[in-house]
């Protein structure tokens, strides 16, 4: 089994909702189980700041899928909860999975990037995570503590 972080996020479609189904979704998915979640948390949009703010949160996941095995089961839960896929790189969504870890792994792949290209810089994503993992340590040998003392809290708000 395999210890993966996925960061959680939406902010169309009763975004709150959206995250709490997208759990249950993920605690349904073979040879996985969701050990922990972050609260949610609100948090301004990155890009076109002309939509909803975002409900982001962070979860650990265990299991035995494979890295790209995984990505699949996540876009499916995307597009069973609405998600359309456009060009549009920040815009709005009712649901965005992203892996942010996958073990100890690094995988740069033509579909997928780990760890999470924006782990290090966004903090809708490096504080949920220190919540439920504060000794985690990246790949890179670089303490999640140590990444929060230069990432701004930027209005992230815990929801209540």
């Amino acid at each position: 089994m395999t210890k993966v972080y996925i960061g959680l996020g939406a902010n169309l479609n009763a975004p709150v909702t959206q995250l709490k189904c997208a759990l249950d979704s993920l605690s349904r998915l073979p040879h996985t189980q969701v050990h922990a979640c972050s609260q949610l948390y609100g948090s301004k949009p990155m890009g076109p700041q002309d939509q909803p703010d975002y409900v982001n949160a962070v979860a650990c996941l265990e299991t035995a899928l494979e890295a790209e095995a995984l990505l699949d089961s996540l876009q499916t839960i995307e597009l069973e909860q609405g998600r359309e896929r456009k060009d549009e790189r920040w815009g709005p969504r009712t649901l965005d999975l992203d892996i942010l870890l996958f073990g100890n792994q690094v995988i740069d792949t033509k579909r997928l990037t780990v760890p999470h290209y924006g782990l290090r810089q966004r903090e809708f994503v490096v504080y949920p995570l220190l919540e439920i993992a504060p000794d985690l340590v990246l790949p890179n040998g670089e303490a999640l503590a140590d990444i929060c003392k230069n990432v701004p809290l930027n209005d992230l708000t815990p929801l209540k």
